[in-house]
C-alpha cells in the first residue's frame, strides 16, 4: 500500500475518533438516558467544548472527501511522487493537530493549521488535476 493510501486510512481513523469525541462530550452533557432515547425533546445548548468538537468534526468532513478522492484517483492513475507523499502526510498531521487546537478554543493558530492541511491536500490533488488536463 502506498504512503498516500496509508495516510487516507489513518484519516478515516481520525474521522472515527472525532465522531467519538463529539459523541462522548454530548452524552457527557445530556446523559446516557438521552443518548439512548429517540431524542425528540428539546435540549439545552451544548457546552462550548462540545460545540467546538462538533465544528472540528464538521470541518474535517468538508475536506475529507476531497482528500480521499485525490488519493484514490492518484493511486489509480499511478501518480505517486515525493510531493504527493509529503502532501498526504502534511494533510493528516495538520488534521490531527487541528482537533485539540479547536477543542481548546485556540484562535489564529488553529486557522493556520487548517491552511497547512489545505496545502497538503493541494499537493496531492494538483498533480491529479494536471495529469487529467488536456494538452493544448
Amino acid at each position: 500500500m502506498t504512503v498516500e493510501l496509508t495516510m487516507a486510512a489513518w484519516a478515516l481513523v481520525l474521522a472515527f475518533v472525532q465522531i467519538l469525541l463529539f459523541d462522548f462530550a454530548r452524552t457527557g452533557q445530556y446523559g446516557l438516558k438521552w443518548n439512548t432515547s429517540p431524542r425528540d425533546q428539546a435540549m439545552p445548548p451544548l457546552s462550548a467544548g462540545a460545540e467546538r468538537l462538533k465544528r472540528a468534526q464538521d470541518n474535517l468532513f468538508e475536506t475529507l472527501p476531497l482528500f480521499l478522492g485525490a488519493v484514490v484517483i492518484a493511486h489509480l492513475a499511478g501518480i505517486h511522487s515525493s510531493k504527493t507523499v509529503l502532501g498526504a502526510q502534511i494533510y493528516l498531521a495538520a488534521r490531527v493537530i487541528y482537533v485539540p487546537l479547536y477543542a481548546l478554543g485556540v484562535p489564529q493558530i488553529r486557522s493556520l493549521v487548517w491552511i497547512v492541511s489545505i496545502i497538503g491536500l493541494f499537493m496531492v490533488a494538483v498533480p491529479v488535476v494536471m495529469a487529467s488536463a488536456p494538452l493544448g
